[in-house]
């Protein structure tokens, strides 16, 4: 559960329950079809990273409903990926950033350490 003082900082560019009809949106941005009106903008990001060579960590965690086990189509797809070190956090769901915040930190910094060292 989030804190009052959390949930009012997400509510506090939404005056109104009106203009949280963009954010309520998002979810069907996801395309579950291939006919999906996002598959075809899907398809070319797909594209871009099929050739991206720089460094590229894939980090999930176990419980997310939405991109549970994505992280392997992700490191079977981009090159970059291989050679990385990939990480799963454990106990969490999709908000990774809320529900195990030092986990993801402690899992980010030595990759972006390592990107610097190797300027990306």
């Amino acid at each position: 559960t989030l804190s009052d003082d959390v949930v009012a900082g997400y509510n506090a560019p939404f005056p109104k329950s009106r203009y949280k009809a963009a954010a309520r949106a998002f979810p069907t941005l996801v395309p579950t079809q291939p006919d999906d009106p996002a598959s075809a903008a899907n398809r070319a990001a797909l594209e871009v990273f099929s050739r991206w060579e720089k460094p590229f960590m894939t980090l999930f965690s176990n419980r997310d409903p939405i991109t549970r086990g994505g992280d392997t189509f992700w490191q079977q797809h981009v090159p970059g990926a291989k050679g990385v070190e990939h990480t799963v956090i454990e106990g969490a769901g999709h908000f990774l950033q809320e529900e195990k915040p030092a986990e993801l930190v402690a899992a980010l910094a030595p990759f972006f350490r390592d990107a610097q060292s190797d300027q990306i």
